[in-house]
């Protein structure tokens, strides 16, 4: 059935708009009648409307549609596993995988013959491509042993779907382990293929090969985690936790080890156990420890030790990067009373990577649960800074107070914050505290815990806190902005609450930061160790009101000078990854920049970064700079090993200092590290295609199937739409262009051009 379709261009009103404007313009250029014959001018005005007819017949665009049947043999596609995990040998009778599926083809083979005499035959194995096989004599050659390193079951029917396009299926047999293992951009999920086949009415039919739980696994040792913190301080312990799955070892000792880097390239053992290998094969979990003499970045790696008859062996190892900080600042705070201000105290302490607070609760209302090792936590060389919360000195025993005295007089930090049980009020005036303190105390201040709370021992608030003058203004506790908008911050924080009332300055004292009125609030003096007595305990409204930054900076610079490190003038520099361990392929990224000695971020620098590869090779890497740090990507990651980010910071073109974090890219064999079969995947991906005869199989079934193919139709009419459109014929062409040139020869010869 022939019809005529028309699509004018702009619409039939503008063709129509075009059609009077052409008539118009043959009718305004008229041809002189006192020059030309009837029968010359006759001639010329056929042959312009000819013209006209034919630009108005393009410009309706014409189509002229019917439809046609034509016959199509069906292809029956089979598509076969060749990846390494074919090579296990679970099947009955210790044979592979590859065996039986080579076996189950071969046995076929004489049936594949008869079909390819009526169907189209097309054979494929796949392991990360696709690999078209010849078929065309009838003989089949799948090669040797397979040795594909991925299974792209997903990505190889995607390009069966790409190359049979427009093709009529008999059906896509898969013969496979069914396990998928694929890296980027091979790993698409076989669903959205098979949906595919099932829409276009294309059977799958799966084979599986292989056990859910493969017996030539049966005898492996592989680390499956490990768990370890990326950073620890000098001579701090250092635990290592992870999971060993053993398999077909059952009773006997599996030697694991934790191994430390002590040169490049160098590791040595530093912990090990013995695991008893179970009987059914669960992941074992193993805790060993170490303690880090010296500061670096170390490569940390947990071992078992390679067994007799493991398949493969690259999974018997994990490792990762550990860096041991040197000069972190240990901080123990105690703190006796249910309040908000430790909370934001230890949150803006814990934003600086180089301070490490303790935090111990003493609670008044149970004396029984005090910690038992404040001896231990007040020798020397334990911690940098002691921070005292409200906590009352009745808690504490005299030889205690004094073993604290003794620390900080040796050179430790010590702070006595505000509260209603410090200074004073909390007895502290009889104590070997007392000494230290830069303030005087008494007696007559005592606030028993218990009692109702005096007010004639506190300063009511709000209380502004306000630099003293001038050594306030100029002193590096107080310097939480910079020197041109100090004095206007301070102004802008929120008041405290209210404050402890202070006795008179030591001589030796120095005040800091007073009331309005010129009551003192932060004084500090030496002592051995430099000692701050704080009246204030609500410091916390600044982090709510607006002044994050500013009590982070204020409390960090109260530690680093509390333990001596407000010298420091280098910009600390820092990059962090991500994570530190990465598989082959994958994306890593890190983040960079860098902080002044206050422990603010700088954004007036610029970065670059580059990464050593595992040959020694260096590639750069563009970093973008987002709000306060810079960050960067890195995406060559194909070779397994050791590798390294290094950032530099440049102010003006010229380094202040530069930051290296190394990162591993682990060995992984994705078909032999863990090859048990997927029988369940094949299952379920057939059953997407059963509504037009897709099944699952067993291998010795394949003959059979093939049989019930060959007694199918082998040719299908196919209809399909024929449109002709005669305007954009070459023909259309030249006989417009025929006619306008005619006329314009006509003209011309006439003595009309």
């Amino acid at each position: 059935m022939n019809e005529w379709y028309f699509n004018p261009v702009g619409g039939y009103a503008l063709t129509s708009a075009a059609a009077l404007l052409l008539v118009m313009l043959l009718t305004l250029l008229g041809l002189p009648r006192h020059r030309l014959t009837p029968r010359r001018r006759w001639t010329l005005l056929g042959l312009r409307l000819g013209v006209i007819l034919l630009a108005l017949f393009a410009m309706l665009r014409p189509a002229l549609v019917h439809t046609t049947t034509k016959r199509q043999s069906s292809t029956l596609v089979v598509l076969a596993d060749r990846s390494r995990s074919m090579v296990i040998a679970d099947a009955v009778g210790g044979k592979t995988r590859w065996n039986v599926l080579t076996s189950t083809l071969d046995e076929s083979l004489p049936t594949l013959r008869e079909l390819g005499e009526n169907f189209e035959i097309k054979l494929y194995t796949f392991d990360a491509d696709l690999h078209p096989l010849d078929f065309s004599r009838g003989e089949l050659d799948l090669g040797s042993q397979p040795e594909g390193t991925q299974t792209a079951i997903g990505a190889a029917l995607e390009d069966i779907l790409r190359r049979e396009a427009g093709k009529r299926l008999a059906g896509v047999i898969l013969l496979s382990d069914g396990a998928q293992r694929a890296y980027a951009p091979r790993d698409l999920a076989p669903q959205g293929p098979v949906r595919r086949l099932a829409d276009l009415g294309f059977p799958l039919y799966s084979f599986p090969f292989g056990q859910a739980r493969g017996l030539g696994q049966a005898r492996d040792v592989a680390i499956k985690s490990l768990s370890v913190n990326e950073t620890v301080y000098v001579k701090n312990e250092l635990t290592v936790d992870g999971t060993v799955r053993i398999e077909g070892f059952a009773g006997q000792d599996i030697p694991v080890q934790l191994l430390m880097e002590t040169a490049p390239g160098k590791m040595e053992p530093v912990a090990g156990k013995d695991l008893k290998a179970p009987a059914d094969g669960d992941a074992e979990p193993i805790v060993l420890t170490t303690v880090p003499q010296t500061p670096g970045e170390y490569k940390v790696t947990l071992r078992a030790k390679d067994q007799p008859g493991e398949l493969v062996t690259t999974n018997n190892e994990m490792s990762t990067f550990v860096t041991v900080l040197k000069g972190g600042i240990n901080v123990l705070y105690l703190e006796g009373a249910l309040r908000v201000d430790p909370k934001y105290l230890l949150l803006s302490l814990d934003a600086s990577p180089d301070i490490n607070v303790d935090f111990v609760r003493i609670d008044r209302r149970d004396p029984a649960q005090r910690p038992v090792n404040l001896m231990e936590r007040f020798q020397r060389g334990k911690y940098d800074v002691y921070l005292l919360g409200d906590v009352d000195s009745s808690f504490f025993t005299r030889e205690e107070l004094q073993a604290l005295a003794k620390v900080v007089s040796e050179g430790a930090g010590l702070a006595m914050l505000g509260g209603f049980h410090t200074f004073g009020p909390g007895g502290y005036q009889d104590t070997p505290l007392a000494d230290l303190l830069p303030i005087e105390m008494d007696a007559k201040q005592r606030q028993r815990v218990g009692d109702a709370i005096r007010s004639d021992v506190q300063l009511p608030g709000p209380l502004k806190i306000r630099p003293s003058k001038p050594l306030g203004h100029r002193h590096y506790l107080m310097a939480i902005a910079d020197a041109a908008d100090r004095a206007a911050i301070w102004e802008k924080l929120p008041p405290l609450e209210g404050a402890n009332k202070f006795g008179e300055p030591k001589p030796a004292a120095q005040v800091l930061a007073e009331t309005p009125d010129g009551k003192p609030l932060l004084v500090v003096q030496e002592a051995g160790g430099r000692v701050m007595a704080f009246a204030g305990d609500t410091t916390w409204h600044w982090w709510m009101e607006g002044f994050e930054a500013q009590h982070k900076r204020f409390w960090r610079q109260v530690v680093l000078w509390l333990a001596r490190k407000d010298e420091l003038t280098d910009g600390s520099v820092w990059v962090k990854l991500s994570q530190r361990r990465f598989g082959p392929r994958q994306h890593v990224t890190f983040t960079a920049g860098a902080q002044s000695p206050q422990g603010e971020a700088r954004t007036d620098l610029q970065y670059q970064a580059e990464i050593t590869l595992p040959d020694g090779g260096k590639q750069s890497v563009n970093v973008v700079q987002q709000g306060d740090h810079v960050s960067g990507a890195f995406d060559a990651t194909q070779t397994a090993g050791d590798y390294a980010v290094t950032v530099t910071a440049l102010e003006r073109g010229a380094s202040i200092g530069s930051a290296r974090a190394r990162f591993l890219v682990f060995e992984q064999d994705l078909e032999l590290d863990n090859a048990v079969a997927d029988p369940t995947l094949l299952a379920s991906l057939s059953a997407m295609t059963k509504d037009v005869g897709g099944q699952s199989l067993a291998p010795e079934e394949l003959p059979d199937l093939l049989r019930r193919i060959q007694e199918k139709p082998v040719e299908v009419e196919v209809e399909a739409l024929v449109k002709h459109t005669p305007w954009d014929t070459w023909p259309f062409f030249l006989l417009f262009v025929g006619l306008i040139s005619m006329e314009w020869y006509l003209r011309k010869k006439w003595g009309l051009a």
